[in-house]
């Protein structure tokens, strides 16, 4: 039985949303995995359900996350820049046009979205603007024609509403989480954790012994052997 996929939620309004896809799908294939990627929405959970600021509009924390990305940014070796797009950006339309892709070539998808949060974060495009996102969509294969049925396909629109609902359900709070196995990992600070758990299976040290009792002995307290 091969082992289940990484399931990525991410939002391309996210800076470290767009760091995690840079590292993702390396990352899982250095385990055997592959990535499945899902979407939610920033808007609908830190903003609506958590009621909170963006980061960025948010005192003290907004100056320092600022420095953050691009440290991260640093250490991963990839580009980042300042769009200067502020909260702007609706991230809606982008993501229609992935659920639509992904529905049919999932692969696809997944190159459409590495290469969205890269116009987005390494080339300060506006990925709210349709003109812009002709030319993100072209240059994976996809037509201009593909993106203005996503926008307006009924089906598209719900199954981006059921895709978020479904991330809040599993407790998707912010971008990058990462869900393997049951675990729920979030923050592309922790890309650390995620491959910990694919290394060793459990949240203790690399190399530490676990006992773990043979399964006729479960359920007995006192068994030793």
């Amino acid at each position: 039985m091969s082992a289940s996929p990484i399931e990525f939620f991410f939002d391309p309004i996210s800076p470290y949303g767009y760091l995690a896809s840079t590292q993702i799908e390396a990352l899982a294939a250095r385990h055997g995995r592959t990535v499945d990627w899902r979407p939610v929405l920033l808007s609908v959970t830190v903003l609506q359900i958590m009621g909170l600021k963006p980061v960025p509009l948010t005192p003290l924390k907004g100056d320092y996350s600022r420095d953050d990305k691009h440290r991260l940014a640093s250490l991963l070796g990839v580009p980042l820049v300042e769009h200067g797009l502020g909260g702007a950006v609706s991230p809606i339309k982008s993501l229609r046009l992935f659920m639509a892709l992904k529905a049919r070539d999932p692969a696809l998808a997944a190159r459409y979205a590495r290469r969205l949060c890269a116009a987005h974060w390494a080339e300060g495009q506006d990925i709210g603007d349709v003109a812009a996102l002709v030319g993100v969509a072209e240059s994976v294969g996809v037509t201009a024609a593909d993106l203005h049925d996503a926008l307006h396909d009924e089906a598209v629109k719900e199954a981006l509403r059921s895709a978020v609902d479904e991330a809040v359900a599993l407790g998707v709070f912010g971008v990058p989480t990462f869900r393997v196995d049951d675990q729920l990992i979030w923050g592309v600070d922790r890309l650390w954790m995620l491959e910990h758990w694919l290394e060793v299976g459990a949240w203790t040290p690399r190399g530490a012994r676990v006992d773990i009792p043979p399964l006729a002995c479960r359920e007995q307290p006192d068994c030793k052997d």
